[in-house]
């Protein structure tokens, strides 16, 4: 969904694993890595995101109410080539 441009923003919990990463670069745009699944061979892509906080929306995988770290998505940069 990412990848085709439907899904626009991923979601982490505030926790401190992910506060620690993310926590000072609230309103920057970075480059991340997005892996679909643990495995090295899971399908992954590049995307420019803007770091922010605020509630999810439940179609993309947030619990209504929940406040997280949310990547918005702004493009894919490079998607691997596929094994």
């Amino acid at each position: 969904m990412i990848k085709s441009g439907e899904k626009k923003e991923e979601y982490r919990e505030l926790k401190p694993f992910y506060i620690s990463r993310l926590g000072a670069l609230q309103g920057q745009i970075i480059d991340v890595c997005l892996r679909n699944g643990y495995s090295s061979s899971s399908p992954s892509l590049i995307a420019s995101c803007e770091v922010t906080t605020g509630a999810g929306l439940k179609a993309w995988g947030a619990i209504p109410g929940k406040y997280y770290f949310v990547l918005k998505i702004l493009s894919v940069k490079r998607v691997p080539k596929e094994v």
